[in-house]
């Protein structure tokens, strides 16, 4: 009946990709087996980009170094260290960074992240 209060995490679940992309899960499905919220710590690479999509789930990203561009239903928006951003769930959008330097962030998804629910199209 002595429930745990917390969670510490010190070993983040690291997603298999296949795009040089850093993503490192602290709290959601894959690592904590939490829905009903996501926490992950993401470097992506110079000029790499992923597929549009339309997620079931809001997301906040927090830029910490370099800059990225996501394009939100056709409007480009680019969000710089210290910023953050929040996207409405059913949002078609597009993350890039097509610049020359790396751009670190961290991302919350409210529910989680769940790769059924990212709704990624063929690009």
């Amino acid at each position: 009946m002595n429930e745990k209060k917390y969670i510490k995490q010190d070993k983040p679940f690291r997603v298999p990709t296949h795009d040089g992309k850093l993503i490192e899960e602290h709290f959601g499905n894959a690592s904590t087996r939490t829905d009903q919220f996501s926490v992950a710590h993401m470097v992506a690479p110079p000029h790499w980009s992923e597929p549009h999509q339309t997620p079931d789930f809001d997301e906040i990203t927090i830029v910490t170094r370099g800059k990225k561009l996501i394009e939100i239903d056709g409007e480009e928006i680019e969000v710089g260290a210290g910023e953050s951003i929040l996207i409405k769930a059913g949002t078609r959008i597009r993350y890039a960074n097509p610049y020359d330097h790396e751009t670190e962030y961290w991302s919350v998804c409210i529910p989680a992240f769940d790769i059924n629910s990212v709704n990624r199209e063929e690009d």
